[in-house]
């Protein structure tokens, strides 16, 4: 028997899918919103939503925008990643001694 996961729309954040599979998220239309969107992993989106109410103290979160708050949450979330992995950088600079990145115009969470 497959465990389902919980993939919620980005748009309108109301409208949920389950699938049988596991992947950071989908882009399906919303039946609910009708837009065309991705659905993020549900496990993704309550980290983000917990880091929201109350923002780490390890990572500037204000400075970064919704994608890379979502990205952070999702290498936290689906990988062995820690606060600690990340720095916020100003644009276009790079992260350095093997740290990811996630700045105001660029997120990343290396490899």
């Amino acid at each position: 028997m497959s465990r389902t996961r919980t993939y919620r729309c980005l748009n309108c954040l109301d409208h949920t899918v389950s699938r049988e599979f596991d992947t950071s998220h989908l882009s399906v239309t919303c039946p609910n919103c009708g837009s065309f969107e991705r659905f993020v992993n549900d496990a993704v989106f309550q980290q983000f939503r917990a880091f929201e109410e109350s923002p780490p103290a390890e990572l500037d979160w204000a400075r970064l925008d919704r994608t890379e708050k979502l990205m952070v949450s999702e290498r936290l979330v689906r990988s062995t990643k820690t606060l600690a992995d990340f720095d916020v950088v100003d644009g276009g600079a790079s992260a350095g001694k093997g740290k990811a990145a996630a700045g105001t115009s660029e997120a990343s969470a290396g490899d």
